[in-house]
């Protein structure tokens, strides 16, 4: 892994000459994507995302935390909270910013700890990679639960992007489940490996909570597609 993406983060932070990301996925063409918009404040996330923190509640872990932001807002609020990312230099720039317990990992690599609250944001599912996946992340988020815990995730129903097919239904390509996507991301004239990542409808993740010993309750939906949920 390249770190381009924890890179840009780092490169903002830095002020050193940060460039707007580069993202291409299986199913759209290549997409700008401001750095800045990882550095926003509680005012400036959506809808969804606000919800998400003020109901984060207890011991917070922040799984994929990227820039920080929400574990910014949380410590803040007097939160005892972990932000893990599998990037090297997004971690770094959490440190700069000021996150008190920010680390590198992975998080079917985190043992022998409970939190009462967990994040996964901006498009939470995603990190699952896949639907055969699913479920190995869904038995070590449940392992990390204490026994009032919670998960708070994000999705978004992706099915809108696909165009309609002659009987009134959508035109899907190749075989799998539509929300499984292949991304790329580039910076700077660099280019990451592919990675999977997956978008969940909200009854296809509330069917694999549920076969994996998980309650699953729609909290809200938002503009395009997406909603928070929570499993518990």
């Amino acid at each position: 892994m390249k770190d381009l993406f924890g890179q840009a983060i780092l490169d903002f932070q830095t002020n050193n000459s940060p460039e707007d990301l580069i993202t291409e996925t299986t199913i759209s063409e290549a997409d700008d994507m401001s750095v800045a918009y990882l550095f926003r404040s509680f005012n400036e996330m959506p809808k969804l995302e606000k919800k998400a923190l003020q109901l984060a509640k207890g011991k917070i872990l922040d799984v994929g935390c990227g820039a920080g932001s929400h574990s910014l807002y949380l410590q803040g609020k007097g939160f005892d909270i972990t932000a893990i990312d599998i990037s090297p230099n997004a971690i770094k720039a959490c440190q700069l910013r000021g996150v008190t317990n920010a680390k590198v990992q992975n998080l079917l690599e985190v043992e022998n700890e409970k939190f009462d609250t967990i994040l996964l944001l901006m498009n939470g599912t995603g990190i699952f990679g896949t639907l055969a996946e699913t479920s190995n992340y869904l038995q070590k988020l449940k392992s990390l639960l204490t026994p009032t815990g919670q998960i708070l995730i994000d999705s978004s129903d992706i099915i809108y992007m696909f165009d309609d097919d002659e009987d009134g239904g959508k035109w899907i390509p190749g075989e799998g489940y539509y929300g499984e996507l292949t991304f790329t991301v580039s910076y700077k004239g660099e280019t990451e490996l592919p990675f999977p990542w997956l978008y969940l409808d909200y009854n296809t993740l509330q069917n694999a909570a549920h076969a994996n010993g998980l309650e699953c309750e729609l909290i809200t939906e938002g503009k395009h597609f997406d909603y928070l949920a929570k499993l518990f």
